[in-house]
C-alpha cells in the first residue's frame, strides 16, 4: 500500500511504487505503460479533484493480484463524484473544455474500470498476459 498526502508533487512517488509491483509480478512490458499512466491519472484526480489538494487528506493506493489480473484501488477522502456525469472529451463541444480526459484515458487503458464509494475509490484492473 502507498499512502500519499494530497500534494501534487507526491505523484512522483507513485512511479517507484508501480515499478516495484511490475517487477514483483513480472508484468509484460507492453502493458506496463498502461498501468503507470492509468494510476498516475487516478492519483492525480484523487489529489486534485477528490481531496482538493488539502494536505491533511490522504490518497491510498492498494493492489492485489487476482488470478490472471492485477487490480489497483485508488481512494481519496473527498465527497465523491458521478463518473457518468464526466463529459466525453472527444465530443466536438468538449474538445477545448477542461475535464474528463483522465477518466477517458483510464477507461481506454484499463481492462476494467469501476467506481466505488460514490466515486471516492476507483478500481483499475489489468489482465496479465
Amino acid at each position: 500500500m502507498l499512502r500519499l498526502t494530497s500534494n501534487p508533487e507526491n505523484i512522483l512517488r507513485l512511479e517507484k511504487y508501480v515499478a516495484s509491483i511490475l517487477t514483483e509480478y513480472q508484468v509484460a512490458p507492453d502493458i506496463q505503460p498502461n498501468i503507470l499512466i492509468s494510476l498516475t491519472e487516478a492519483v492525480n484526480n484523487a489529489i486534485r479533484h477528490g481531496n482538493m489538494e488539502d494536505e491533511s487528506k490522504f490518497v491510498c493506493i492498494k493492489q492485489r493480484r487476482r488470478n490472471d489480473a492485477l487490480i489497483f484501488w485508488v481512494s481519496d477522502e473527498g465527497c465523491g463524484f458521478d463518473p457518468a456525469a464526466v463529459p466525453d472529451p472527444t465530443l466536438p463541444e468538449n474538445i477545448e473544455r477542461c475535464g474528463g480526459r483522465g477518466v477517458f484515458i483510464m477507461r481506454n487503458l484499463c481492462d476494467k474500470l469501476r467506481y466505488k464509494e460514490n466515486g471516492r475509490t476507483v478500481e483499475l484492473e489489468f489482465k496479465l498476459k
